[in-house]
């Protein structure tokens, strides 16, 4: 008896100290997780996620843990490259080197050996539970704990110590693994994502077409939110998000640590399961290497919830990365008008701007010189660019050397560059640049033909020249015979082929889609030119669009140099839809619009969080902030874009876009993003031509070898300022906006047509130097009423925190004559009239609210 009762305290003594418990448990109001012993070990028994009053139960948990292990470094050369597709991308260098470091063993997760395991130890402490498991090659503890600010969030610490030297590397546990059948979403941000598994590597690897369905590890540099996500049919999403400081700081001190690998991410598990996964370090990378007898740690957390994948998402970014922190840091010392206004100086200099005209069968064309490498060319590649902002900015500032010395020669080019002769490119545009030694034009990378680069360099061009010269005849036949064109190539499903062989005429790309909004060429013959088959034919371009891109999460770029890699035509997808929406009423495309401007969320980088840290640049100190990839874009992201090497861009052309989606969806993520992108970019903008560089990674080198890129910024400026002010004023000064502009994303024209000003109709006028500000925080514009004799200077304050200004308005300077009739007027965001208050210099002093809008109102 007393034997008996001697086992029993025994017993209860062992179950409560945890050395012999079946079951162990973490729970809180929203999620429970129960462990129970097994042969195995300790395996993941019960996920429930509860929401409100009810409760969703995963029905395959797992909780197995792999760590892989190398004795020697992993192999980097390749295997079985004719599966891979190495031939597509041979007359592609920099996608073929690409390619190649991505089907790596490290990269196909084939490196190494896999020991997967279920810890057999555990204890639990203050709402913890601690994991061990000893094995032959290392020792493995690891801590769980509920997170007492996101309780959604379950926070992970795995701490490995070493018994033989080698290559380690930790990967997140598998909580449980989803079936195909019961996959809604997947996304791996900056790479790929869709709702199925594609087993063509090189659509779902390498162009980001649906989910790889083998377990592949990419690198943070392109991972623009380091946030693996799976979203099952009945809404349940899992996502693994490392612990901020996990992944490269891209710029460390003085110089690019951008191709660092320090955090591997997944959208499987080393056993193919569908599971969002993380490695860190990466095998045979940085700190991957262990002594017998070193530690390494990895810190992530887990997040559940059964909203949305976007709300998921943007959990991530603001919770965990600390998005919204950024802009307080901002401090712009340039602002962007005063940009606009340098840069139209820098544009109207020959010799600065490589401004060049040629006689192409005897007529004058002119272009800008295009320094970059262009297939054929030898180095006499010119081209222009952003046609919209060209004719806004000569007909806001009404500078003559715009209007009589470069508008006539660009436009002379335009008509060049579409086909006239008889045949199957009639009406088509032959090519990009104009290679003036061989007196040809050609495309980027390959003798063909892109539809697309019809609605690009053709109708879309050609329109926004109508909008300002709407009487030019010769133009609006030209936009015909393209719009034509298009109608005759599109398909009778809606779709168009990626490109045409210029000898052939037949297809190439053939294993591609053309995933592009290519049926705004259509769009914009309708509204010049009236014609009901050009708004059939967009249509019916854009219900394909929607299935077979946006309902799938697949794009296509429209860069050839990098054999079309998704880009910036993501972004533009989103405009073109909504224009589209505007001009039909149809939901369907409103909806679409906003999805895709979602996705295109994902092209934005959120990591690292920005600091005060001191770093250098070319022996120039800036802040870590300040030098910041957080909040720009890519170029072209995934496996083969240009983000790999160079990171992101400063070309912001979603900016005005998403300050729309914001007016949308009241959707914060669109106006930070857009506000990220456009403040505070100094330590990127070139101090003798304000011309911010393109790629982050040359910081403030200038236009480089791509003098053009100046009228992009001119035009995605203009349309952010112009979309802040319809926001700041609900839509009480706004202004039509033009069409698109090719290529590089969704900015638009204006000034081609009066706007509205609190009531008032008004014209749009860019100062020369009329205004003076003493706050660089601070960016304007001006209109000038076309029924009234009045002048408005529109400020608007670029930052998180209260404004004082003054300005000093001239307007003798723009109209010859006395400033003002009487005494100036400010207005605020409502139009409504605010104390102002003037020096006795005649100087206006105001502080403007934090994001705020005032106007200054002239009676001439």
């Amino acid at each position: 008896m007393r034997y008996c009762l001697f086992i029993s305290i025994v017993l209860v003594f062992i179950s409560l100290t945890g050395f012999a418990q079946s079951n162990v448990d973490l729970e809180n109001d929203h999620l429970k997780l129960q462990w129970t012993k097994t042969p195995q070990g300790y395996r993941l028994n019960q996920l429930v996620l509860k929401d409100g009053q009810h409760a969703n139960s995963v029905v395959n948990p797992l909780g197995e843990y792999t760590i892989l292990f190398s004795k020697d470094i992993p192999d980097t050369s390749n295997t079985n490259e004719q599966a891979y597709q190495l031939d597509l991308f041979s007359a592609y260098p920099h996608n073929l080197k690409m390619w190649k470091e991505a089907l790596q063993p490290v990269p196909l997760n084939t490196a190494g050996k896999a020991l997967s395991f279920f810890p057999r130890e555990v204890d639990s402490s203050d709402g913890e539970l601690h994991f061990k498991q000893d094995m032959g090659v290392l020792s493995m503890e690891s801590r769980w704990q509920l997170d007492n600010h996101h309780a959604s969030d379950l926070l992970v610490e795995i701490r490995i110590t070493a018994k033989e030297d080698g290559y380690y590397a930790i990967a997140s546990p598998t909580l449980y693994p989803t079936e195909e059948s019961n996959l809604k979403w997947a996304i791996l941000p900056g790479y790929f994502q869709g709702k199925k598994l594609e087993p063509n590597l090189t659509l779902a690897y390498g162009y980001g077409q649906g989910i790889p369905d083998k377990p592949v590890v990419v690198r943070e540099r392109v991972a623009s939110t380091l946030a693996p996500l799976v979203q099952q049919l009945n809404g349940l999403s899992l996502a693994v998000t490392p612990e901020p400081g996990t992944g490269r700081d891209p710029w460390e001190t003085d110089a690019i640590t951008q191709r660092k690998w320090k955090l591997g991410l997944s959208l499987m598990n080393r056993a193919g399961q569908l599971s969002p996964t993380l490695y860190h370090p990466v095998l045979g990378e940085d700190s991957s290497y262990m002594h017998a007898g070193e530690q390494r740690i990895f810190r992530f957390r887990y997040t559940l919830n059964t909203n949305s994948w976007f709300d998921l998402y943007k959990h991530v970014v603001y919770d965990i990365y600390k998005f919204n922190d950024f802009l307080k840091l901002k401090n712009t010392h340039e602002s962007l008008t005063h940009r606009i206004n340098a840069m139209v100086n820098y544009l109207k200099d020959d010799s600065t701007s490589l401004w060049n005209t040629y006689d192409y069968k005897g007529l004058k064309i002119g272009a800008q010189a295009y320094l970059g490498p262009i297939a054929g060319s030898d180095h006499d590649a010119v081209k222009n660019s952003d046609y919209g902002a060209m004719w806004m900015a000569a007909r806001l500032s009404g500078d003559t050397v715009l209007q009589k010395e470069r508008l006539p020669d660009a436009r002379n080019f335009k008509l060049v560059q579409q086909q006239q002769d008889t045949g199957f490119f009639q009406g088509a545009a032959i090519g990009q640049y104009y290679l003036w030694k061989g007196k040809r034009f050609t495309e980027e990378w390959g003798n063909y033909v892109e539809p697309i680069a019809l609605t690009y360099y053709t109708m879309i061009d050609l329109g926004n020249i109508l909008l300002y010269q709407p009487q030019d005849l010769e133009l609006l036949k030209r936009l015909r015979i393209g719009g034509d064109k298009l109608l005759a190539w599109q398909k009778t499903n809606g779709q168009w082929e990626v490109a045409y062989d210029r000898k052939t005429t037949h297809p190439v790309f053939k294993e591609l889609m053309d995933r592009r909004p290519t049926f705004y060429g259509l769009l914009v013959a309708y509204r010049l030119l009236g014609d009901k088959k050009y708004l059939a034919g967009a249509e019916k371009g854009a219900a394909w669009l929607i299935d077979e891109a946006v309902n799938k999460g697949s794009f296509l770029g429209v860069c050839g140099d990098v054999r079309f890699a998704p880009d910036f035509a993501t972004g533009q997808t989103a405009q073109a839809l909504l224009d589209l929406y505007d001009l039909t009423k149809k939901e369907v495309y409103l909806s679409a619009a906003i999805e895709t401007a979602r996705l295109y969320t994902t092209s934005i980088y959120t990591h690292p969080i920005p600091s005060t840290a001191d770093k250098r640049v070319k022996d120039v100190q800036w802040k870590d902030w300040q030098i910041s990839q957080v909040g720009l874009s890519f170029e072209h992201g995934g496996i083969f874009g240009s983000a790999n090497v160079s990171g992101p861009i400063l070309l912001a052309s979603h900016a005005g876009m998403f300050v729309r989606m914001f007016e949308l969806t009241k959707d914060a993520i669109f106006i930070d993003m857009a506000r990220a992108a456009a403040w505070g970019r100094d330590a990127f903008v070139d101090p003798a031509s304000h011309v911010a560089s393109y790629y982050w990674s040359t910081m403030n080198a200038g236009p480089g070898p791509f003098p053009h890129h100046a009228w992009w910024q001119i035009g995605w400026i203009m349309d952010y300022l112009l979309s802040e002010a319809s926001l700041r004023t609900t839509n009480l000064i706004s202004f039509p906006r033009g069409f698109l502009t090719p290529k590089v994303g969704p900015h638009q024209p204006y000034g081609f047509a009066p706007g509205k000003l609190f009531n008032e109709e008004v014209a749009l006028h860019l100062p020369k130097n009329t205004v003076q500000i003493d706050n660089e925080k601070i960016d304007y514009f001006c209109a000038k009423g076309l029924t009234k004799n009045t002048y408005y200077v529109v400020l608007m304050n670029n930052s998180v925190v209260d404004q004082n200004i003054e300005v000093a308005i001239d307007l003798s300077k723009e109209f010859k004559q006395e400033a003002s009739k009487g005494k100036p007027v400010l207005l605020d965001q409502k139009g409504m009239i605010v104390p102002i208050r003037i020096q006795t210099n005649n100087n206006i002093t105001m502080r403007i609210p934090a994001a705020g809008l005032r106007v200054i109102k002239f009676d001439r």
